[in-house]
């Protein structure tokens, strides 16, 4: 099936800088936070009346349509929340799960490479602007009926059903806590004297959602965005891989701050007793939602649509949560952390940063290339 220009052309910009990468998801440890469905539960059947005609009630009570085959599912991380929900997947429908991890810049790469012959059923991305991307050039297949979607938050899923914002993350300022007893508070700080040197960026053309946060930060800020940036670079601020190979420096001590490190990930360190914790600048950030789709070109779409209603349900959202990843429903909290409407969030124009992602992408690499 032929790409278009909007996703192909990112697609391309990606690929320049993946060669020799290994394949890694942006994985992260699971946790024990428990999850509460709010007011947006399903409530019980209703008791059928008793002059209800016998056809009603056979259809009412149809068995639902068996799935069978393969499902083949092209995930970002966390790695242990995919392998958990394609685990739990397989033994509820009996479909057997073929699900290769990576990075949104290594799925959308294998896609490329793979255009003249697709075999993925469904993508889950760390890019909204992807989604948007895959979508205008057609390569989704809607399925407005999935269930539970009109639980998800409206502004991170699509109405006509063509992807689905099961979790989201946000970007925040993650910090050694045994090196730095006074972290700072807004993404401006970082270009003060007492960050020369300590401080990580994720690579956006790696991090699906590193790049959500360059061009979401540039779509509010404009220039004011590419100066911050530039400062940011002048005080020794590097591009350290993708999302964990900049956590990682910062858990050793080696550096003292990780820029638009994904929450999720820091969490999960901080949970396994690593010296590591996180703030959301007051002047707001970006929240990064994590798309599923599924793909036109589907040999079983049966057995997608299934998966999608899966990752919206109760039981795969207790995941999402127990992996410090944020619901993507607006009717699930978790005592003691935030939900998404607690987080100061940038209000960003999500198609323009998909027309204008592989330009920031470029900008910001040639930047700190300098």
């Amino acid at each position: 099936m032929k790409m278009k220009k909007s996703f192909k052309t990112t697609t391309l910009a990606l690929m320049s800088v993946l060669i020799g990468v290994g394949l890694s998801a942006c994985g992260a440890g699971s946790g024990t936070a428990n999850t509460q469905a709010g007011a947006g539960t399903s409530p019980s059947a209703m008791p059928a009346a008793s002059q209800a005609p016998a056809a009603s009630t056979a259809a009412a009570t149809a068995e639902p349509k068996k799935l069978s085959g393969k499902l083949v599912v092209y995930s970002a991380g966390p790695a242990g929340l995919a392998e958990k929900i394609q685990k739990s997947f397989q033994e509820k429908t009996g479909v057997q799960v073929e699900m290769f991890q990576g990075t949104t810049g290594k799925i959308m790469a294998r896609m490329e490479a793979e255009k003249a012959n697709p075999v993925v059923d469904v993508v889950v991305l760390a890019s909204l602007p992807s989604a948007i991307g895959m979508t205008k050039s057609g390569l989704t297949l809607p399925y407005k009926e999935a269930k539970g979607a009109d639980k998800l938050i409206p502004a991170y899923s699509d109405k006509d059903g063509n992807y689905f914002s099961y979790s989201l993350s946000a970007l925040g300022i993650a910090y050694n806590t045994k090196t730095v007893t006074n972290p700072p508070k807004e993404w401006s700080d970082l270009s003060k004297p007492e960050w020369k040197d300590k401080v990580n960026i994720p690579d956006p053309a790696q991090s699906g959602s590193a790049l959500d946060f360059m061009t979401g930060y540039v779509n509010k800020n404009g220039q004011a965005g590419w100066d911050l940036f530039n400062s940011v670079k002048a005080n020794g601020a590097i591009i350290a891989g993708a999302n964990q190979e900049a956590l990682d420096p910062v858990i050793s001590g080696a550096k003292s701050i990780v820029m638009a490190s994904v929450d999720y990930m820091t969490y999960a360190s901080k949970a396994k007793g690593e010296p590591i914790d996180l703030i959301y600048p007051a002047g707001g950030t970006v929240i990064s939602p994590r798309p599923a789709m599924i793909m036109k070109t589907s040999k079983n779409q049966d057995a997608a649509k299934a998966f999608i209603d899966y990752l919206i349900s109760d039981e795969a959202q207790k995941m999402v949560t127990d992996n410090y990843l944020l619901s993507g429903r607006s009717d699930i909290t978790v005592q003691g952390r935030p939900s998404a409407k607690d987080i100061p969030a940038i209000q960003v124009d999500w198609s323009w940063m998909n027309d204008n992602q592989t330009d920031v992408t470029q900008k910001f690499t040639q930047l700190f290339k300098k």
